[in-house]
């Protein structure tokens, strides 16, 4: 009987796992020509225009081949872009994702302002970056409210050029982008927190375990997950980052800000140098697809190990 039993539970398993295999490809045939028509042409049709000399306006394109990319690699502000995009991917990844650990450690304890604190925390995040840059880029003025108080509560000294001093702009972006999206990665942080057995706490507490040893050894295994998630987004949407940059320094003073993503731009629609712009956004894409690629397997394989 319990062989009978044994032998049908294996055919059923066969047979689930037979079905599942077997879904019509058909299925996803609407959205991926969707995705091919919406997104893989018209993105190869853009990389394109790298190996040619267009100017974005006339009807004359004349192949260059390579010469674009040559060029980005003789180009001391592309170089000057690729360092400050890793300068302010790096800060935002690292900065971003401790505040918004420590924020969710914070908001999943059993506080009664807990719920308020979460909508709070999280709300600078659905605002748009624009509006965002635009309302630091008052606050953070030579006469602005960031001054203002300082110089009001005796601490003048402290009082900076925000974003006209070539070796404080970077760094106040960076502060920006955090203070808006440090609440988002406290949100996916506070569902991995979620996720962790409420018994296997308790028995640490039992065997004496302090709360850094119950967060090292409990905790932080569990937020493997959420930790990728938030290191991934941080870090793509560092090295991509334009609309900040843009609205509160221009790529200024000079070009102690200035990005890959505010070179393409310039490059593209201000010099009309269509070409090589495009080219550069060409290596921006190879240079997200690396460093997100080797993060994200660097991450798994740890994750594995445990």
């Amino acid at each position: 009987m319990t062989l009978t039993v044994s032998t049908n539970t294996v055919r059923l398993t066969r047979t689930k796992r037979t079905r599942a295999k077997s879904i019509p490809w058909w299925l996803i045939l609407p959205a991926a020509v969707f995705y091919l028509f919406a997104v893989l042409w018209p993105s190869a049709q853009g990389m394109g225009f790298a190996f040619t000399d267009w100017d974005g306006l006339t009807p004359e394109k004349n192949f260059v081949w390579f010469d674009q990319f040559i060029r980005v690699s003789k180009d001391p502000a592309a170089m000057n872009g690729i360092l400050h995009t890793i300068v302010i991917a790096v800060g935002v990844t690292v900065v971003q994702n401790l505040i918004g650990l420590v924020l969710a450690l914070g908001v999943h304890t059993k506080i009664k302002s807990r719920n308020v604190l979460r909508v709070a925390l999280f709300a600078p995040a659905i605002i748009t970056p624009v509006a965002t840059a635009f309302l630091f880029k008052f606050l953070l003025g030579p006469t602005g409210s960031v001054n203002e108080i300082l110089n009001g509560i005796g601490l003048g000294a402290l009082a900076q050029n925000w974003l006209g001093d070539p070796d404080i702009a970077i760094w106040a972006i960076v502060g920006v982008v955090v203070w808006q999206f440090s609440g988002y990665s406290m949100v996916i942080f506070l569902a991995g927190l979620q996720g962790v057995p409420e018994e296997v706490l308790e028995a640490s507490r039992v065997d004496g375990a302090g709360p850094f040893r119950r967060f090292w050894y409990v905790v932080r295994p569990e937020l493997a997950a959420a930790l990728t998630i938030n290191l991934m987004l941080s870090m793509i949407g560092g090295l991509k980052l334009f609309d900040q940059v843009w609205v509160m320094t221009g790529g200024g003073p000079g070009t102690a800000t200035e990005t890959m993503s505010t070179l393409i731009y310039k490059n593209a629609f201000q010099f009309n140098d269509f070409g090589y712009g495009i080219a550069l956004a060409v290596v921006l894409t190879i240079f997200v697809a690396i460093l997100s690629g080797a993060q994200y397997f660097g991450l798994n394989r740890q994750g594995g190990s445990k």
